[in-house]
């Protein structure tokens, strides 16, 4: 590969910047309404439900998530003598990344939940509330507010942990800027890949900010 000017290789992190975006964007998804399910699971009264469900929690938030990728990826395969294209790389990756992070977004779920007062249900009762009115009316509104800062630095993290996608050999921004930074022989990739990271982490956090301010207008 030639000598590639500044604007080829911004050209080139942005397509990568795209996947790290869909990436980021399919977890969030996927994630927040695993993790609530999840943390359902966790205060289940069946012992057994809830002692799979705190095994499987203990596994996501113990092991590193490079290393979930990579039993997503080869467990097929090495498991199950299943062979997987390349085009299984990208499917993966979202399926170590939800995994993974609806396993955190449960455990906030879980604190949230369970520090509501005991007074609110009561309350919920008497006005002849069903429990699901009472949950999905009443405390998860209320839920949401005191789990903010929690999910927002969890989300925040998301943005960076995105670049691990390159353990697969996706070819998200992280993934790009290392072979351009090889072939070029120069830091500029690596410089342009931490402005781009930069960006769209003070995007994100401008963005929670703002559903922050929101929830307070309409609280």
């Amino acid at each position: 590969m030639g000598k590639m000017t500044i604007q080829q290789m911004i050209i080139q992190l942005a397509g990568g910047m795209g996947i790290s975006i869909q990436i980021f964007v399919t977890t969030l998804l996927f994630s927040l309404p695993l993790g609530l399910l999840i943390a359902f699971g966790r205060m289940s009264r069946s012992r057994l439900l809830q002692t799979f469900v705190k095994f499987y929690i203990s596994i996501m938030r113990g092991t590193p998530l490079m290393l979930q990728l990579m039993v997503v990826y080869f467990g097929p395969y090495y498991l199950f003598r299943i062979k997987v294209g390349s085009g299984y790389r990208l499917w993966a990756t979202f399926i170590g990344f939800v995994i993974n992070y609806a396993a955190y977004f449960a455990e906030i779920y879980r604190s949230g939940i369970q520090s509501m007062p005991a007074g609110q249900y009561e309350a919920a009762r008497v006005l002849g509330y069903s429990k699901f009115q009472t949950f999905f009316k009443i405390i998860l509104p209320q839920v949401m507010k005191r789990i903010l800062p929690s999910v927002t630095n969890e989300v925040i993290t998301l943005v960076k942990d995105t670049s691990l996608a390159f353990t697969l050999s996706v070819a998200e921004m992280f993934s790009i800027a290392k072979a351009l930074a090889a072939s070029q022989t120069n830091m500029i990739p690596f410089v342009a890949a931490g402005v781009f990271y930069y960006i769209f982490n003070l995007l994100v956090a401008v963005g929670m900010e703002w559903i922050e301010k929101k929830m307070d207008y309409y609280r």
